[in-house]
């Protein structure tokens, strides 16, 4: 069975569309206010969607492997992103400044004002929300990973056969 660019293009943005639109759901209608690193997190999925929305139109002038690559490659740095994010939260790295460590203390009264009008960053080293012991930046890995796997499948099936034929025409 032959898989087309534009069937695996419609997998990866109906895929890429359900992550991201999560997030977005349980932003704004969770009431999850998202920290820094989960604002950088949802990048490559947009990506992902571009790219992919691109193919399903552009339908067969662009080659499978080559696709499957570069969305291989979009979902790879989304796995770095959230892999950073979980080590931020299990405190494996150091985060940020302007949203993980504790809150520096100000110095005049018109500092002291300013912090307690104005409203504090989410804070990148403590989950909002897990669900079975996983934060929403451990789901986000998997599903980068699984995305990324799959990508990664496409791009060596396709490119496997050229490769045998390769061997077989050498050995011959």
């Amino acid at each position: 069975m032959s898989l087309s660019t534009r069937a695996f293009a419609g997998f990866v943005l109906i895929a890429s569309a359900l992550v991201l639109g999560t997030a977005l759901l349980s932003q704004y209608w969770g009431g999850l206010a998202p920290c820094e690193l989960c604002l950088l997190q949802r990048w490559p999925w947009a990506a992902a969607i571009v790219v992919s929305l691109v193919l399903v139109l552009v339908g067969e002038r662009a080659r499978l492997d080559w696709v499957a690559l570069v969305l291989g490659l979009v979902f790879a740095v989304s796995v770095v992103f959230a892999f950073y994010h979980v080590g931020v939260e299990r405190h494996w790295f150091a985060g940020p400044t302007a949203c993980t460590g504790a809150a520096t203390a100000a110095d005049t009264v018109e500092a002291l004002k300013a912090r307690i009008l104005g409203q504090m960053p989410v804070r990148c080293d403590e989950p909002a929300w897990s669900l079975w012991g996983i934060s929403l930046a451990g789901w986000n890995l998997l599903a980068s990973l699984v995305m990324g796997g799959i990508c990664l499948a496409a791009f060596s099936r396709l490119r496997r056969p050229s490769l045998r034929g390769a061997m077989r025409r050498g050995m011959a």
